[in-house]
């Protein structure tokens, strides 16, 4: 599952549960574990040397990402636990996570936690110490972790992972002059220096609406939900559109009255020839089923969908099948899932890739940069790095970019249609 909410990253979903799909069987042996690490990172030379290793990830829905709803927390103060590291090298990296929130936000947590030691193991001793700080899922308790983590020398810090965390974070790094990895989902909390890991929808919008445009799709509808989630898939969706030769057809939201607005788009269907549905897997296929019971044919238009749609109901949908949705590929995380369970002995949390890939990327930074290792100039390098999750990049606003292929929903499952891409274009 895909999580990281507008707010929480993890208790945002309507379940309350944050899964991950079983691997494939088999494990990567120590020396590819190693080069899936060093080949993580740094632009256009490394990107070639580690095509084939890192192509990253199966992603889960996440049910509505942008819910308001906060975690169950621990008391709102600093750090709750006594301060660890993980490694002995000189140049020190915090980690911000609430360890000890309630519910899913501390499992997602523990989860993240051990991938970064993943990396630091795979990576081949890099000369990092991860300062690892506890700031049970609140603002005061992130800013508390952020200010021990610069006393004691912290050079960039990762995390946290609330979004309503991450301006206190923010604040505390930007008066040491350092920049901030984090892990939300909200945009509006991404700025220069303050760069987000995570998958944002607008990348999602965007790659599958481009593919649309590439087999002849010019007339878009859209029906989305009428939260947070859907305003931000709406600005994208009706950018993306015209700057790929279409023009928006047809577009509606719905609220809890969705029978409603299906009405309203099956009578002008027949003006578009594809439908932009963004929500989570279960809402997805109500979504459906409430277009075919208002006289919609969808077998006449070419249903999209964005990463949330990588769902097993989604799947088993007779309505939805031959739709198109954008998600990263699925190899990389089945072999990370398979490492994570051989040394853990469990399952990781969805989110536990980008801790991964965070920490692999400041280790090979770290390596191959010198004094430069984490400034803006090389954090933005147009040539983005290579991760589990596939090819990612921070634009100079903090959100990020990512290579997404593009997966057609089938009664087995996801079939890919288009890889991700190799590089980025300018």
């Amino acid at each position: 599952m895909r999580v990281d909410p507008f707010g929480p990253n993890v208790e945002s979903d309507k379940s309350g549960t944050e899964q991950s799909e079983p691997g494939k069987s088999g494990i990567l042996g120590s020396k590819a574990s190693r080069r899936s690490a060093l080949g993580l990172l740094l632009g256009a030379p490394l990107l070639g040397a580690c095509a084939g290793v890192q192509q990253s990830i199966s992603q889960f829905s996440v049910p509505n990402p942008f819910s308001s709803s906060q975690p169950a927390t621990g008391p709102a103060g600093g750090p709750q636990q006594p301060s660890t590291s993980i490694g002995n090298g000189q140049v020190k990296v915090a980690l911000i996570l609430p360890l000890s929130a309630g519910g899913n936000a501390g499992t997602a947590a523990t989860s993240m936690k051990n991938a970064s030691e993943m990396a630091l193991a795979e990576f081949l001793n890099p000369n990092l110490q991860l300062l690892i700080k506890d700031d049970a899922g609140s603002p005061q308790g992130a800013q508390a972790a952020a200010q021990q983590a610069v006393d004691e020398g912290a050079e960039i810090i990762l995390g946290p992972l609330f979004a309503s965390s991450v301006p206190a974070v923010a604040q505390v790094a930007r008066g040491r002059g350092i920049s901030v990895i984090a892990f939300s989902t909200d945009s509006s909390v991404a700025s220069r220096g303050v760069y987000l890991l995570s998958f944002l929808p607008e990348s999602d919008v965007n790659r599958i609406v481009e593919y649309a445009a590439t087999i002849g799709k010019r007339s878009f509808a859209a029906m989305l939900p009428e939260n947070a989630y859907g305003n931000v898939v709406e600005t994208a969706f009706k950018q993306a559109v015209p700057k790929r030769g279409g023009r928006v057809a047809i577009f509606e939201k719905y609220g809890a009255d969705r029978a409603t607005t299906a009405r309203t788009v099956a009578q002008s269907l027949q003006n578009a020839d594809s439908l932009l549905l963004a929500d989570d897997g279960e809402a997805v296929v109500q979504t459906a089923d409430a277009l075919t019971a208002a006289g919609a044919n969808l077998a006449n238009v070419q249903l999209l969908g964005t990463g949330l749609w990588d769902n097993p109901r989604v799947f088993a949908s007779p309505r939805l099948q031959g739709a198109l949705y954008a998600a990263p590929d699925p190899a990389g995380f089945r072999s990370f899932a398979n490492r994570y369970r051989n040394k853990y002995g469990g399952e990781p949390v969805r989110t536990a890739t980008l801790a991964y890939d965070a920490v692999a990327l400041i280790a090979a930074l770290s390596r191959t940069q010198g004094g430069k290792r984490f400034t803006t100039e090389v954090l933005l390098n147009s040539s983005g790095f290579a991760g589990i999750d596939g090819l990612f990049r921070f634009r100079a606003d903090g959100t990020n970019e990512r290579g997404l292929a593009v997966m057609r929903v089938t009664s087995g499952g996801p079939t890919p249609v288009a890889g991700s891409p190799k590089s980025f274009g300018a």
